[in-house]
């Protein structure tokens, strides 16, 4: 067996968010002839001691990497995520960043299958969208160009019947233009569930196959203007991760965009009288005019304070208010849902999780021979022999 540097199994376990001692437990490392646990995982780190291929394996599980990372000369370079549009608290957890920079890899990884795949084409065609505008543009000409690109008029986003109906027309819209939308909160299981705080979304600008990532463990009626948002970064040729308070100038020039998309400013004139209200009688009045729009109340109130109808503190009182609402409606959602006997159908919810186009270009690019099984795993996020099922809907075998 080649050797194996123990530089690379100290950056493992670190760049995987993880301290000696919660390493020392997801490897089941035990005391043994007198030597504690955590000396037995210092010793391999410190190559006294050389990691057996079980250890390996165990190891690449358990911090999210391949198993050939542990035969490279030295670790790799910091994994390149694009530009942070991100303000983090300051005691946000190490651990939450390398779930981050794991779901990024894999994103990654399905990015490059898919546009290597679909580049082989005869007929392809670079989105000439991405990357097309900057912020010395203005915020009227970018969206001129999103609406005009995504050809989804207003009225007919309204007019859904409910707001998870009018982010599926949005995202239709979206793929239709040419972007692959994602709803992902997690690695795989609510154990890797990633925080709001650590990411929103995040856009992988590409002129061939870009992806859009949703943070699915948000408020459904926060989808669709987190979805805009990315696109507004694509629109600037941007590849990031956003998330947190829009302290900089780049992220509230794309809330600012989604938000005159999904609300123009003339309509807030319905609501100048606000401030004369009291914050619980503010939130009813606010919770009635976002759900005639299928929008978010957080981003009305977010609206309501950049168009200085509101102040800033009444603004973040109404947004603890929205968010403390929202987790008590969360937690009995899943109270009554554990109650209940079965659940959803898996393929049912892996395919609106992964959005409908990008299987079925999947199964298209299957059927072609252009993806073997194994790769379209990759690019679905599941194992190999789930994958005919999961396309099977659109008639389309593998090859």
């Amino acid at each position: 067996m080649p050797n194996v540097n123990p530089e690379i199994l100290r950056w493992a376990r670190e760049s995987a968010g993880l301290s000696e001692d919660e390493a020392v437990a997801k490897l089941r490392l035990r005391d043994a002839r007198g030597v504690p646990a955590v000396e037995r995982l210092q010793s391999l780190e410190n190559g006294e001691t050389p990691p057996s291929r079980p250890m390996l394996v165990k190891m690449a599980k358990q911090y999210r990497r391949p198993l050939l990372t542990f035969y490279l000369s030295s670790p790799p370079r910091h994994g390149d995520r694009g530009q942070d549009f991100r303000t983090l608290p300051l005691d946000h957890s190490p651990a939450d960043e390398a779930l981050l920079d794991a779901l990024i890899r894999s994103v990654q990884a399905r990015q490059s299958l898919v546009r290597s795949a679909i580049q082989d084409e005869e007929d392809v065609q670079p989105l000439t969208f991405v990357g097309s505008c900057t912020m010395a543009d203005g915020v009227e000409q970018v969206l001129t160009s999103l609406q005009t690109t995504l050809n989804l008029p207003l009225e007919d986003y309204r007019g859904a019947s409910d707001i998870d109906q009018a982010f599926q027309l949005l995202r239709s819209h979206t793929e239709g233009a040419g972007v692959f939308v994602l709803l992902v909160g997690n690695l795989g299981s609510y154990h890797t569930t990633i925080d709001l705080e650590t990411f929103r979304g995040f856009v992988l600008a590409d002129d061939i196959a870009p992806f859009v990532v949703i943070n699915d463990q948000d408020h459904h009626g926060a989808w669709s203007f987190t979805l805009l948002h990315e696109l507004t970064h694509l629109w600037l040729g941007q590849t990031g991760v956003s998330g947190g308070p829009p302290e900089r100038a780049v992220e509230r020039f794309c809330n600012d965009v989604a938000s005159e998309f999904l609300l123009p400013s003339a309509e807030m004139n319905l609501l100048r009288d606000l401030p004369t209200l009291g914050i619980e009688a503010a939130a009813a009045r606010i919770g009635e005019f976002a759900r005639a729009r299928k929008v978010s109340l957080s981003m009305v109130a977010y609206k309501l304070h950049r168009a200085q109808i509101i102040d800033r503190p009444t603004w973040q009182a109404l947004n603890r208010l929205f968010r403390d609402r929202w987790l008590e409606d969360r937690e009995y959602r899943r109270a009554r849902s554990q109650r209940r006997e079965g659940g959803p159908d898996y393929y049912v919810v892996r395919r609106h999780r992964l959005g409908p186009t990008l299987v079925e270009v999947t199964a298209r690019l299957m059927a072609a021979g252009a993806l073997t099984t194994s790769k379209a795993a990759t690019v679905l996020g599941v194992k190999p022999k789930n994958v005919q099922n999961l396309i099977s809907e659109y008639g389309i075998g593998a090859s």
